[in-house]
């Protein structure tokens, strides 16, 4: 695979952004109150990251009059199926064995990560993935009305499946009922009908997420006005968070690694706001990864100074030796040691000021991933 363009000259490897995270830490449920999470402020050019320990609600106040707040504005939908599996191409676990009938129309989890092209065919990752082979036919949904059945017809590289669903009229509405809320496997609990709310921002419009923008879980309506009343222009973009934004990396060298495309979309209006700001020469302020990556991805199609308005697939992977064209600062949470997030804001951040800062995070006890604590960075 080519190296990519921006670190042609020095391998990175994975290992290079690791650290050590007590799994206490790891919050379980959102904090009492949206707003009420502390926020970690990092000043990329003073005293080599000046790091302050605030609480999100000094956002506002840390925002200058005329800067540009971007928000990634999409809907989380309940991608995670239980079913059952017929069993069609499994093979037998002994003739012998009395269970075997029933293993092979046992229990299956699928995540349903994007559609593909076709109408009725998705991307998805599906457990136990070694039995379930393509040809495997799966149903979910207990009653009638809200059955939804599919087929496995092709395997990806990394062990994702592609499925066909049968049609029915009302798709989306048997999901709404009978799925559940995907959270992340850090989070060890099932989902509950708090989380329908609660993992999802107050401005989510769009439907497409299998996770969170979770830097935007912060904000309330209340905070989005301070926000407006200092002056501050807001804008939303949208990017459907998928495979992309949580795959495992599995190559050690950082260059050798791809990330899947996800689907995004810049309106005209939020095209044309987010041209003036920078023509101006005011402040794009990114409000999560997510958004970051939709507004480089959309600057990296264009030669001129502005970025287009459209729609596609984002295929940006930013890793430290990246250079920025539109974002200026970002809110982004705490993220997950050798992940791709890390690396992104690492490459914004410098590493070593962006690792210091995670491991003074750890020594002050923030809360980290979805449901933490946050950073501002500047």
């Amino acid at each position: 695979m080519p190296l990519a363009p921006h670190s042609r000259f020095k391998l990175v490897l994975v290992s290079d952004f690791d650290y050590h995270l007590p799994p206490e830490l790891i919050a379980q449920q959102p904090a009492a109150e949206r707003a009420a999470a502390r926020m970690l402020h990092l000043r990329r050019g003073v005293e080599s990251g000046a790091l302050a320990d605030r609480q999100f609600r000094d956002l506002p106040g840390l925002l200058r009059p005329g800067d540009l707040l971007v928000m990634n504005n999409t809907r989380v939908f309940p991608a995670r199926l239980f079913g059952r599996r017929s069993g069609a191409r499994a093979q037998p676990v002994s003739p012998r064995n009395p269970a075997a009938r029933e293993f092979l129309k046992g229990t299956v989890e699928v995540l349903l990560t994007r559609p593909l092209g076709t109408a009725g065919e998705w991307e998805a990752l599906v457990r136990p993935g070694r039995k379930i082979g393509v040809g495997e036919r799966l149903a979910f949904g207990e009653r009638e009305c809200d059955a939804l059945h599919a087929e496995v017809i092709a395997r990806g590289e990394f062990g994702e499946r592609t499925l066909r669903f049968d049609s029915v009229p009302d798709f989306f509405d048997r999901v709404e009922r009978i799925g559940h809320v995907p959270l992340p496997p850090y989070i060890a609990r099932a989902d509950g009908a708090s989380d329908r709310e609660r993992y999802q921002t107050v401005y989510a419009r769009e439907r497409g997420s299998v996770a969170a923008p979770t830097a935007g879980l912060h904000f309330t309506p209340e905070v989005l006005s301070e926000v407006r009343a200092r002056g501050v222009e807001t804008c939303e973009v949208t990017l459907h968070v998928g495979l992309g934004t949580f795959q495992p990396l599995h190559a050690e060298v950082v260059e050798q690694n791809k990330l899947h495309g996800e689907r995004y979309s810049i309106s005209r209006v939020a095209g044309e706001q987010i041209n003036r700001a920078r023509r101006e020469k005011r402040r794009i302020v990114a409000v999560g990864t997510t958004t970051v990556r939709t507004l480089e991805y959309a600057a990296s199609l264009s030669d001129a100074a502005g970025i287009s308005p459209g729609s596609g697939e984002a295929e940006l992977f930013i890793y430290p030796g990246y250079e920025f064209r539109v974002v200026n600062a970002m809110l982004t949470n705490f993220h997950l040691p050798r992940s791709s997030l890390l690396m992104l804001v690492c490459a914004f951040a410098g590493r070593e000021r962006v690792l210091a800062a995670y491991r003074h995070a750890v020594a002050q006890r923030y809360r980290f991933y979805s449901y933490g604590d946050c950073m501002l960075i500047e």
